[in-house]
Protein backbone atom coordinates (compact mmCIF):
# COMPACT_ATOMS: atom_id res chain seq x y z
CA UNK A 1 0.00 0.00 0.00
CA UNK A 2 1.47 3.33 -1.10
CA UNK A 3 1.94 6.29 1.23
CA UNK A 4 1.71 9.98 0.35
CA UNK A 5 5.41 10.24 -0.57
CA UNK A 6 5.16 7.22 -2.90
CA UNK A 7 2.16 8.76 -4.61
CA UNK A 8 3.86 12.15 -4.97
CA UNK A 9 7.05 10.57 -6.37
CA UNK A 10 5.01 8.51 -8.84
CA UNK A 11 3.25 11.63 -10.13
CA UNK A 12 6.23 13.97 -10.01
CA UNK A 13 4.32 16.37 -7.78
CA UNK A 14 4.95 17.79 -4.34
CA UNK A 15 3.35 16.04 -1.36
CA UNK A 16 1.51 19.29 -0.56
CA UNK A 17 -0.09 19.41 -4.02
CA UNK A 18 -1.09 15.76 -3.84
CA UNK A 19 -2.59 16.25 -0.39
CA UNK A 20 -4.60 19.29 -1.55
CA UNK A 21 -5.81 17.39 -4.62
CA UNK A 22 -6.96 14.43 -2.52
CA UNK A 23 -8.85 16.79 -0.21
CA UNK A 24 -10.54 18.58 -3.12
CA UNK A 25 -8.99 22.01 -2.55
CA UNK A 26 -10.15 24.64 -5.05
CA UNK A 27 -6.51 25.76 -5.52
CA UNK A 28 -5.79 22.54 -7.46
CA UNK A 29 -7.17 22.35 -11.00
CA UNK A 30 -9.56 19.62 -12.09
CA UNK A 31 -7.07 17.90 -14.39
CA UNK A 32 -4.51 17.48 -11.61
CA UNK A 33 -7.18 16.26 -9.19
CA UNK A 34 -8.31 13.61 -11.66
CA UNK A 35 -4.74 12.52 -12.31
CA UNK A 36 -4.02 12.22 -8.57
CA UNK A 37 -7.20 10.24 -7.90
CA UNK A 38 -6.49 7.79 -10.72
CA UNK A 39 -2.94 7.23 -9.46
CA UNK A 40 -4.19 6.80 -5.87
CA UNK A 41 -6.56 4.07 -7.01
CA UNK A 42 -3.90 2.40 -9.11
CA UNK A 43 -1.37 2.35 -6.26
CA UNK A 44 -3.99 1.40 -3.64
CA UNK A 45 -3.23 4.56 -1.67
CA UNK A 46 -5.06 5.08 1.62
CA UNK A 47 -4.52 8.30 3.58
CA UNK A 48 -2.94 8.27 7.01
CA UNK A 49 -5.63 9.78 9.18
CA UNK A 50 -3.29 11.54 11.58
CA UNK A 51 -1.16 12.95 8.78
CA UNK A 52 -4.22 14.15 6.89
CA UNK A 53 -5.51 15.87 9.98
CA UNK A 54 -2.22 17.70 10.46
CA UNK A 55 -2.03 18.67 6.79
CA UNK A 56 -5.61 19.87 6.38
CA UNK A 57 -6.67 20.89 9.86
CA UNK A 58 -9.66 18.59 9.47
CA UNK A 59 -10.61 15.59 11.57
CA UNK A 60 -12.11 13.63 8.67
CA UNK A 61 -15.12 12.75 10.83
CA UNK A 62 -18.57 14.06 11.70
CA UNK A 63 -20.39 13.75 14.99
CA UNK A 64 -23.79 12.59 16.16
CA UNK A 65 -24.78 13.19 19.78
CA UNK A 66 -27.27 10.58 20.96
CA UNK A 67 -29.60 11.57 23.83
CA UNK A 68 -29.08 8.84 26.42
CA UNK A 69 -32.80 8.54 27.15
CA UNK A 70 -33.76 7.78 23.52
CA UNK A 71 -31.66 4.60 23.04
CA UNK A 72 -31.50 5.28 19.30
CA UNK A 73 -29.14 2.40 18.59
CA UNK A 74 -32.10 0.10 19.21
CA UNK A 75 -34.35 2.07 16.86
CA UNK A 76 -34.51 0.49 13.35
CA UNK A 77 -35.22 3.91 11.81
CA UNK A 78 -31.96 5.31 13.19
CA UNK A 79 -30.00 2.15 12.32
CA UNK A 80 -31.08 2.36 8.66
CA UNK A 81 -30.38 6.11 8.61
CA UNK A 82 -26.90 5.46 10.04
CA UNK A 83 -26.29 2.75 7.43
CA UNK A 84 -26.92 5.18 4.58
CA UNK A 85 -24.81 7.86 6.25
CA UNK A 86 -21.77 5.67 6.96
CA UNK A 87 -21.80 4.06 3.51
CA UNK A 88 -21.75 7.47 1.84
CA UNK A 89 -19.00 8.73 4.17
CA UNK A 90 -16.88 5.62 3.58
CA UNK A 91 -16.72 6.46 -0.13
CA UNK A 92 -14.92 9.68 0.89
CA UNK A 93 -12.75 8.08 3.62
CA UNK A 94 -14.75 9.89 6.29
CA UNK A 95 -15.95 8.57 9.64
CA UNK A 96 -18.86 9.00 12.04
CA UNK A 97 -18.21 9.60 15.74
CA UNK A 98 -21.08 8.77 18.07
CA UNK A 99 -21.35 9.94 21.65
CA UNK A 100 -24.10 9.74 24.23
CA UNK A 101 -24.84 12.91 26.19
CA UNK A 102 -27.60 15.28 27.28
CA UNK A 103 -27.83 19.02 26.69
CA UNK A 104 -26.30 21.38 24.15
CA UNK A 105 -23.07 21.64 26.17
CA UNK A 106 -22.11 18.26 24.73
CA UNK A 107 -21.97 19.80 21.25
CA UNK A 108 -19.78 22.64 22.45
CA UNK A 109 -17.40 20.29 24.23
CA UNK A 110 -17.34 17.84 21.31
CA UNK A 111 -16.61 20.57 18.74
CA UNK A 112 -13.85 22.15 20.85
CA UNK A 113 -11.92 18.87 21.01
CA UNK A 114 -11.37 19.02 17.24
CA UNK A 115 -12.43 15.39 16.86
CA UNK A 116 -15.14 16.24 14.34
CA UNK A 117 -15.56 18.66 11.45
CA UNK A 118 -19.28 19.10 11.99
CA UNK A 119 -22.51 17.52 13.17
CA UNK A 120 -25.62 15.73 11.96
CA UNK A 121 -28.66 16.89 13.97
CA UNK A 122 -31.70 14.63 14.20
CA UNK A 123 -35.17 15.08 15.69
CA UNK A 124 -35.17 18.90 15.69
CA UNK A 125 -37.56 20.73 17.99
CA UNK A 126 -39.46 23.93 17.15
CA UNK A 127 -36.85 26.36 18.52
CA UNK A 128 -33.86 24.06 18.65
CA UNK A 129 -30.99 25.51 20.76
CA UNK A 130 -28.43 23.29 19.00
CA UNK A 131 -28.89 25.28 15.80
CA UNK A 132 -28.20 28.59 17.51
CA UNK A 133 -25.15 27.24 19.33
CA UNK A 134 -23.49 25.66 16.31
CA UNK A 135 -24.28 28.67 14.12
CA UNK A 136 -22.61 30.98 16.65
CA UNK A 137 -19.61 28.63 16.84
CA UNK A 138 -19.47 28.51 13.00
CA UNK A 139 -19.37 24.71 13.09
CA UNK A 140 -20.83 23.02 9.98
CA UNK A 141 -24.01 21.02 10.57
CA UNK A 142 -26.94 19.59 8.64
CA UNK A 143 -30.36 19.07 10.22
CA UNK A 144 -32.43 16.00 9.40
CA UNK A 145 -35.70 17.90 9.30
CA UNK A 146 -36.54 21.55 9.93
CA UNK A 147 -37.47 23.86 12.79
CA UNK A 148 -38.67 27.42 13.41
CA UNK A 149 -35.46 29.26 14.36
CA UNK A 150 -34.91 32.62 12.64
CA UNK A 151 -31.53 31.53 11.26
CA UNK A 152 -30.37 30.18 7.92
CA UNK A 153 -29.19 26.58 8.25
CA UNK A 154 -28.56 23.47 6.15
CA UNK A 155 -31.22 20.76 6.18
CA UNK A 156 -32.67 17.70 4.48
CA UNK A 157 -36.37 17.07 4.87
CA UNK A 158 -39.35 15.35 3.26
CA UNK A 159 -42.73 16.92 2.48
CA UNK A 160 -44.51 15.60 5.55
CA UNK A 161 -47.42 18.00 5.31
CA UNK A 162 -48.39 17.21 1.72
CA UNK A 163 -47.74 13.48 2.25
CA UNK A 164 -50.28 13.22 5.07
CA UNK A 165 -52.71 15.55 3.31
CA UNK A 166 -52.61 13.24 0.27
CA UNK A 167 -53.00 10.12 2.42
CA UNK A 168 -55.98 11.61 4.27
CA UNK A 169 -57.58 12.67 0.98
CA UNK A 170 -57.26 9.11 -0.31
CA UNK A 171 -59.16 7.81 2.70
CA UNK A 172 -61.77 10.56 2.40
CA UNK A 173 -62.30 9.70 -1.27
CA UNK A 174 -62.97 6.12 -0.17
CA UNK A 175 -65.78 7.36 2.06
CA UNK A 176 -63.99 7.39 5.43
CA UNK A 177 -65.04 10.30 7.63
CA UNK A 178 -63.60 9.13 10.97
CA UNK A 179 -59.86 8.72 10.45
CA UNK A 180 -57.54 8.02 13.36
CA UNK A 181 -54.05 9.57 13.29
CA UNK A 182 -51.34 7.72 15.23
CA UNK A 183 -48.76 10.49 15.03
CA UNK A 184 -45.20 10.89 16.32
CA UNK A 185 -44.23 12.94 19.43
CA UNK A 186 -46.19 16.19 19.68
CA UNK A 187 -43.03 18.31 20.02
CA UNK A 188 -41.45 16.92 16.83
CA UNK A 189 -41.62 19.20 13.78
CA UNK A 190 -42.37 16.33 11.39
CA UNK A 191 -45.33 15.28 13.56
CA UNK A 192 -46.63 18.84 13.64
CA UNK A 193 -46.45 19.04 9.84
CA UNK A 194 -48.19 15.69 9.43
CA UNK A 195 -50.98 16.84 11.72
CA UNK A 196 -51.36 20.00 9.64
CA UNK A 197 -51.67 17.99 6.43
CA UNK A 198 -54.23 15.65 8.00
CA UNK A 199 -56.25 18.59 9.37
CA UNK A 200 -56.14 20.52 6.09
CA UNK A 201 -57.61 17.57 4.20
CA UNK A 202 -60.47 17.22 6.69
CA UNK A 203 -61.31 20.93 6.69
CA UNK A 204 -61.18 21.15 2.89
CA UNK A 205 -63.76 18.36 2.82
CA UNK A 206 -66.00 20.22 5.29
CA UNK A 207 -65.25 17.90 8.20
CA UNK A 208 -64.57 19.17 11.72
CA UNK A 209 -61.34 17.59 13.06
CA UNK A 210 -61.98 15.45 16.13
CA UNK A 211 -59.08 15.73 18.62
CA UNK A 212 -60.06 12.38 20.19
CA UNK A 213 -58.97 10.68 16.96
CA UNK A 214 -55.40 12.02 17.17
CA UNK A 215 -52.69 10.35 19.28
CA UNK A 216 -49.04 11.36 19.85
CA UNK A 217 -46.10 9.33 21.16
CA UNK A 218 -42.74 7.77 20.30
CA UNK A 219 -43.11 5.66 17.17
CA UNK A 220 -42.95 2.13 18.53
CA UNK A 221 -44.94 -1.04 17.96
CA UNK A 222 -46.22 -0.91 21.55
CA UNK A 223 -47.54 2.62 20.99
CA UNK A 224 -49.39 1.48 17.85
CA UNK A 225 -50.94 -1.43 19.74
CA UNK A 226 -51.96 0.63 22.77
CA UNK A 227 -53.23 3.69 20.86
CA UNK A 228 -55.33 1.54 18.53
CA UNK A 229 -56.99 -0.03 21.55
CA UNK A 230 -57.78 3.44 22.90
CA UNK A 231 -59.27 4.65 19.61
CA UNK A 232 -61.46 1.59 19.14
CA UNK A 233 -62.78 1.75 22.69
CA UNK A 234 -64.61 4.95 21.73
CA UNK A 235 -68.39 4.88 21.14
CA UNK A 236 -67.78 5.95 17.53
CA UNK A 237 -64.43 4.41 16.51
CA UNK A 238 -62.56 5.25 13.32
CA UNK A 239 -62.94 3.26 10.11
CA UNK A 240 -59.40 4.10 9.00
CA UNK A 241 -55.99 4.65 10.57
CA UNK A 242 -53.12 6.83 9.40
CA UNK A 243 -49.90 5.63 11.09
CA UNK A 244 -46.69 7.64 11.51
CA UNK A 245 -44.35 4.70 10.88
CA UNK A 246 -44.14 1.04 9.92
CA UNK A 247 -43.59 0.06 13.55
CA UNK A 248 -46.73 1.91 14.63
CA UNK A 249 -48.69 0.19 11.84
CA UNK A 250 -47.36 -3.19 12.97
CA UNK A 251 -48.69 -2.59 16.48
CA UNK A 252 -51.99 -1.30 15.13
CA UNK A 253 -52.60 -4.33 12.90
CA UNK A 254 -51.70 -6.66 15.78
CA UNK A 255 -54.29 -4.99 18.01
CA UNK A 256 -56.96 -5.02 15.30
CA UNK A 257 -56.37 -8.72 14.72
CA UNK A 258 -56.61 -9.40 18.46
CA UNK A 259 -59.94 -7.57 18.59
CA UNK A 260 -61.34 -9.53 15.64
CA UNK A 261 -61.20 -6.66 13.11
CA UNK A 262 -59.91 -7.21 9.58
CA UNK A 263 -57.88 -4.99 7.26
CA UNK A 264 -59.21 -3.46 5.07
CA UNK A 265 -62.80 -4.74 5.34
CA UNK A 266 -63.34 -3.26 8.82
CA UNK A 267 -60.45 -0.80 9.03
CA UNK A 268 -58.32 0.72 6.27
CA UNK A 269 -54.69 1.55 7.09
CA UNK A 270 -52.11 3.85 5.53
CA UNK A 271 -48.64 3.97 7.08
CA UNK A 272 -45.66 6.20 6.56
CA UNK A 273 -42.95 3.89 5.28
CA UNK A 274 -39.24 4.64 5.83
CA UNK A 275 -38.40 1.41 3.93
CA UNK A 276 -36.88 -0.28 6.96
CA UNK A 277 -34.52 -3.09 5.96
CA UNK A 278 -35.91 -5.27 8.76
CA UNK A 279 -39.61 -4.65 8.12
CA UNK A 280 -41.14 -4.42 4.65
CA UNK A 281 -44.66 -3.00 4.34
CA UNK A 282 -45.29 -4.95 1.15
CA UNK A 283 -44.75 -8.16 3.14
CA UNK A 284 -47.44 -7.52 5.76
CA UNK A 285 -50.21 -10.15 5.76
CA UNK A 286 -52.22 -7.42 4.00
CA UNK A 287 -49.71 -5.28 2.06
CA UNK A 288 -49.87 -1.73 3.38
CA UNK A 289 -50.73 1.41 1.46
CA UNK A 290 -47.94 3.85 2.31
CA UNK A 291 -46.42 7.29 2.03
CA UNK A 292 -42.90 6.24 1.13
CA UNK A 293 -39.64 8.08 1.88
CA UNK A 294 -36.68 5.73 2.53
CA UNK A 295 -34.81 6.68 5.70
CA UNK A 296 -31.59 5.16 4.33
CA UNK A 297 -31.75 7.61 1.40
CA UNK A 298 -31.93 10.45 3.92
CA UNK A 299 -28.66 9.27 5.47
CA UNK A 300 -26.98 9.08 2.07
CA UNK A 301 -28.13 12.55 1.05
CA UNK A 302 -27.22 14.18 4.35
CA UNK A 303 -23.68 12.79 4.07
CA UNK A 304 -23.35 14.45 0.65
CA UNK A 305 -24.79 17.71 1.94
CA UNK A 306 -22.45 18.07 4.91
CA UNK A 307 -19.44 17.20 2.76
CA UNK A 308 -20.43 19.99 0.34
CA UNK A 309 -21.06 22.37 3.23
CA UNK A 310 -17.63 21.66 4.74
CA UNK A 311 -16.04 22.37 1.36
CA UNK A 312 -17.51 25.84 1.25
CA UNK A 313 -20.91 25.46 -0.41
CA UNK A 314 -23.43 28.16 0.47
CA UNK A 315 -26.03 27.22 3.08
CA UNK A 316 -28.78 28.18 0.61
CA UNK A 317 -27.54 25.36 -1.64
CA UNK A 318 -27.65 22.84 1.24
CA UNK A 319 -31.38 23.03 1.88
CA UNK A 320 -33.21 20.10 0.35
CA UNK A 321 -36.85 19.04 0.61
CA UNK A 322 -37.92 15.93 -1.29
CA UNK A 323 -41.40 14.70 -2.28
CA UNK A 324 -43.04 11.62 -0.79
CA UNK A 325 -44.62 8.87 -2.89
CA UNK A 326 -48.14 7.62 -2.12
CA UNK A 327 -48.35 3.90 -2.91
CA UNK A 328 -51.78 2.27 -2.80
CA UNK A 329 -51.93 -1.40 -1.86
CA UNK A 330 -54.45 -3.82 -0.37
CA UNK A 331 -54.82 -2.23 3.10
CA UNK A 332 -57.22 0.48 1.90
CA UNK A 333 -60.74 0.11 0.52
CA UNK A 334 -64.15 1.75 0.53
CA UNK A 335 -65.43 2.65 4.00
CA UNK A 336 -67.98 0.20 5.49
CA UNK A 337 -70.73 2.85 5.60
CA UNK A 338 -70.14 3.70 1.92
CA UNK A 339 -70.69 0.08 0.87
CA UNK A 340 -74.25 -0.16 2.18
Amino acid sequence: MANLKDLADHLGLSQATVSRALNDYSTVNATTKQRVLQAANHLNYRPNTSARRLATGRAGAYGIVLPKADNLLMDPHFVDFLSGLTTAFAAHDLDIVLTGAEGIQAYQRFANTGKVDGFILSSPKSDDPRIRLLSEMEVPFVVHGRCDVDLDYAFYDIRNRSAFRDATNLLLNLGHTRIGLLNGPSDAIFARDRLKGYTEALVTNDLIPDPTLVMHDMMTEEYGYRATGTLFAQPSPPTALLCASTLVALGATRRLRRDGLTVPEDVSIISHDDCLSSLKTENFSVPLSVTRAPIRDAGTEIAKLIIDLSRGAAIADIQKTVPVDLIVRASTCTAPQARS
